[in-house]
């Protein structure tokens, strides 16, 4: 294992570095994958695909490998984790993820970038739980997709805690000390390029499927599924810093123009806490204050 202690001067030096070291995962993911293989005859995939849903890193990990190990008779993507583990048979692939190094180890000695992490661990999972959802309510042809999309979007920020853990510091250090300083900018400032920027970089290195990367990628931002895993990531971060943050609003109001649902049935399906609900129905809120300028969209709108 390998730390990162100053900002690399490239985004390639960044993929390099990053895809010649092992992806860590949640030590929870480690014991059940030994538990599963015990059991493995009374198992089934979707089981084993909750379990690595449940895991970004893991997630990542199981796109990576099928991809590295594609056939040459496969003219299809894999954008699923559930038709991932079909392909490979469930015994092989217990077996191919049976040694894993994990989070918690590789942190040991950098105990608030542990907590730092699951909090970003913890807002990926709600983002995938509201894109999920909302996906169901669009209709989506692949809700597995959009829910996958949406878990890997903070697949970055995740990755520099895992292995810049004092540059990441710094970064959270920065907008501590200022309020009004946007996260892009305080990356920039110490790591020289944004999560975004490092994550779109790294997703092609890895040549994860170009329709997941579309979805991750704000510049397409007309495609409602791509608006779909933005809001999702969105107000996932925003109520991770508590329901009266006042960026949530505009994320409602985006919300509610995707769905075609008005302002209590979202706060209903959303589970706000009953005491913010009241406020938020008075808040009102700009869709426009969600998203990204649509100037910089580059794909037409899709169903």
């Amino acid at each position: 294992m390998t730390l990162l202690n100053r900002p690399l001067d490239s985004i390639e030096s960044y993929n390099s570095f990053l895809s010649q070291e092992a992806i860590p995962v949640l030590k929870h993911t480690v014991k059940e994958l030994q538990a599963m293989r015990e059991m493995e005859d009374s198992i089934n995939g979707r089981t084993v695909a909750a379990l690595v849903l449940s895991d970004p890193m893991m997630t990542l990990k199981v796109l990576i490998h099928i991809e590295q190990h594609r056939r040459a008779r496969q003219n299809h993507d894999i954008t699923t984790i559930e038709r991932a583990i079909m392909m490979m048979g469930i015994s092989p692939f217990l077996r191919e993820f049976s040694e894993l190094p994990t989070i918690e180890s590789q942190l040991s000695s950098h105990t608030h970038a542990l907590v730092g992490v699951l909090k970003v661990i913890g807002r990926a999972r709600r983002a995938a739980h509201y894109a999920r959802d909302w996906a169901i309510v669009r209709h989506d042809l692949d809700v597995d997709e959009i829910t996958v999309a949406a878990l890997l979007h903070e697949v970055t920020d995740i990755l520099c805690w895992c292995f810049a853990p004092e540059l990441t510091q710094q970064v959270y250090e920065l907008q501590r000390m200022d309020k009004s300083l946007r996260s892009s900018a305080a990356q920039r400032a110490v790591f020289n390029f944004s999560a975004k920027e490092l994550h779109l970089a790294l997703v092609r290195e890895w040549h994860l499927p170009e329709l997941l990367i579309s979805m991750m990628d704000e510049r397409q931002i007309q495609n409602p599924r791509v608006r779909t895993v933005q809001l999702a990531n969105s107000l996932a971060r925003h109520t991770a810093q508590g329901w009266d943050n006042p960026a949530i609003p505009d994320d409602l109001a985006a919300i509610e123009e995707l769905l075609h649902i008005g302002r209590e049935h979202l706060l209903h399906r959303l589970a706000a806490p009953h005491e913010v609900v009241e406020t938020l129905l008075q808040a009102g809120g700009k869709a426009e204050g969600a998203l990204p300028p649509l100037s910089t969209a580059s794909a037409p709108p899709a169903a």
